[in-house]
């Protein structure tokens, strides 16, 4: 309205004997009054509008769907150091997505497990060539790469004749050495094994995962599989769940046999055991052990050398009396209450065993009874958790067995 006005009197100065002077003023008055007056009235709405925005963003942070999606874990999370960026980078001919399909691939087929998806994320907080394995938010496992060298191992003993940086292979802790790309061709030629940088990570997230399978495997992933098997065998399944085990309780079961790398593919012969015995026992230790014995083939085939005898160590009649009579009983289920000291000797008198007996490229194996096979494994999983515990019922009738040493006490 002012502006109008001002207008109409700038008009009268113009095109009449008017005082021009005078009406030029009052209109650059009016004019002015009328742009101060617009400028308030946006300064108002806009005043007007921005508390509401700033109410809105602080009910977005204060609501509680916000929050919980600070909560979620991931199962599985691989991080990197920027320089390791090329690895996941497709642009730059990284193929770390695709290595890790196909290692989801190939647990499914050896362990018999659906690996959840890995995320993978790099991580400014890590140095620039360092990795590391997350499994529920939790660190397992780190490495490094050097990503224009080569990781160089030797077959023997390391005579300085390939010149690299050392380090140690990261998933099976062997030394190593980067070497660089003008150096492969010699490493090879006196027999060093040579691999790439990816085939580096990859082997390691590999072993990790395996090692770490048990704890990916809880009562939903359990719960999935149970209703895959159901598909084909339903009265099988019926039988065993969840009357009389419940789903929890087929999960310890399938958990404890990943723990020691018993494959749980064959899950229909696992669950014909758990029929045969779930009505016997409700405990899951011994529940496992019946599980084992039923998949005797597939373990003897897991350690057998074809055309070798599988090379054992056993453990002495009275290194055995000594576990079996440690062995306790209660409402809860048994425990081993052996006296630490008795324990000690124990597991030194199975290193002692294991370092006078090379296995000659065979994975070192204790062979025990049945009876005292868990608690062997109790005491040996903390000092060699790579050494396999087996009883004599988990062996096939027909494989020969050589007893290579055994394993005593005083």
């Amino acid at each position: 309205m002012l502006y109008v006005t001002a207008g109409t009197i700038f008009l009268l100065g113009l095109f009449t004997p008017i005082n021009d002077a005078l009406t030029m003023s009052i209109a650059g008055l009016l004019a002015f009054g009328g742009y101060r007056f617009v400028e308030q009235q946006k300064q108002g709405e806009a005043a007007a509008v921005q508390p509401d925005e700033e109410i809105a963003a602080a009910d977005e942070l204060k609501s509680p769907e916000s929050v919980i999606q600070l909560l979620h874990v991931d199962p599985i999370e691989f991080e990197f150091g920027y320089a390791l960026i090329p690895l996941a980078d497709a642009a730059q001919g990284g193929d770390l997505l695709d290595r890790i399909v196909m290692i989801r691939r190939q647990l499914a087929l050896e362990l018999g497990i659906v690996v959840p998806v890995v995320r993978i994320r790099d991580n400014i907080q890590l140095q620039p060539n360092e990795y590391r394995v997350k499994i529920k938010g939790e660190e397992v496992a780190r490495g490094e790469l050097l990503l224009d060298h080569y990781l160089a191992m030797s077959p023997g003993i390391d005579d300085g004749s390939v010149e690299g940086i050392d380090t140690v292979e990261p998933a099976f802790g062997l030394p190593a050495k980067w070497i660089s790309e003008a150096a492969k061709d010699r490493a090879e030629m006196l027999g060093y094994t040579v691999v790439d940088p990816p085939s580096v990570v990859s082997t390691h997230l590999t072993e990790v995962l395996k090692a770490h399978a048990h704890e990916l495997l809880g009562r939903q992933e359990t719960k999935q599989l149970i209703d895959h098997l159901k598909e084909s065998h339903p009265v099988l399944v019926e039988d065993v769940t969840p009357n009389p085990l419940p789903v929890g309780d087929v999960q310890k079961v399938l958990a404890k046999l990943l723990k020691e790398n018993v494959s749980i593919r064959n899950l229909p012969l696992i669950f014909e055991a758990l029929a045969d015995f779930a009505r016997l026992t409700a405990d899951t230790d011994l529940l496992t052990e019946y599980v084992r014995q039923a998949l005797a083939r597939q373990i003897t085939k897991q350690y057998a050398v074809p055309g070798e005898p599988l090379r054992v160590i056993t453990l002495s009649g009275k290194a055995e009396k000594t576990i079996a009579d440690a062995v306790q009983q209660t409402e809860h289920g048994r425990y081993l209450a052996l006296d630490p000291a008795r324990a000690q000797a124990l597991v030194e008198a199975v290193a002692a065993a294991l370092d006078r007996h090379p296995f000659a490229g065979q994975t070192p194996i204790l062979l025990c009874s049945p009876a005292v096979r868990m608690y062997v494994r109790q005491l040996t999983e903390r000092h060699f958790p790579s050494i396999p515990v087996l009883s004599y019922n988990e062996l096939e009738a027909d494989v020969e067995v050589q007893s290579v040493g055994m394993v005593e006490i005083e």
